[in-house]
């Protein structure tokens, strides 16, 4: 993870997904992709990023640094700390998550269903270090932000019509961000809400489950 080169679809994910955050935020971020948020976050919006390994206060990834830097995130990729930040033991860390203080978790996703089921632990018949803290980010956060590419490697929609995958957790998903669409649970489920300018609401669609309701007055995308 530590050597990942984002690509331009990436960049698009990230940077939409950036302007979600507001400052006084209290903002986890799942390994993968949303461990790059910091990169594209405005200096005028202050927030704190908590990383469930142990501290408050994550700065950028450092690209550079193999996982035996002293400071990594809670994938094992080397980072930096903020002035102020505070590092502390696993109890305290999973006490800020089960305490319901995070106003945001922003995670990475095999797949989300219509009505905002979360998959995105375990594929099965591949080798998973386990379900980490990822099951409790999604049911505990305030609201929880998925950040994924819109179709999978081979071609399907990550926005399905019932998860296949086993479950991180039911009915958590409050928006999914894609480099196509913004999709936001609205009266228990997704709708497309927001379409990139390089794309149509037909392309926005595309892998979608048929019966995806489409919002009449789309926001403006904004990166």
């Amino acid at each position: 993870m530590w050597d990942r080169v984002l690509t331009p679809n990436d960049e698009i994910i990230l940077r939409r997904a950036a302007r979600e955050l507001e400052t006084g935020m209290l903002v986890n971020l799942g390994i993968g992709l949303p461990t790059f948020i910091p990169r594209f976050l405005s200096p005028e919006v202050d927030v704190a990023f908590h990383s469930e390994n142990g501290f408050v206060g994550m700065g950028r990834p450092l690209l550079d640094l193999t996982p035996d830097h002293e400071i990594i995130d809670s994938g094992g990729q080397a980072c930096t700390v903020v002035s102020g930040a505070a590092f502390f033991d696993s109890l305290l860390s999973f006490a800020i998550v089960r305490g319901g203080n995070l106003d945001l978790a922003i995670l990475g996703a095999f797949e989300v269903s219509l009505e905002g089921d979360l998959a995105n632990w375990k594929i099965p018949g591949k080798l998973t270090p386990g379900m980490g803290g990822g099951m409790e980010l999604a049911q505990k956060a305030n609201r929880v932000l998925v950040v994924s590419h819109h179709l999978d490697k081979r071609g399907r929609g990550k926005l399905v019509r019932e998860c296949s995958l086993p479950l991180t957790a039911k009915g958590c998903v409050d928006a999914l961000i894609t480099d196509r669409a913004v999709f936001r649970r609205r009266q228990g489920r997704l709708r497309l809400t927001s379409v990139h300018p390089e794309h149509t609401v037909e392309g926005a669609c595309q892998g979608c489950p048929g019966e995806i309701e489409v919002d009449d007055e789309l926001e403006a995308w904004e990166s």
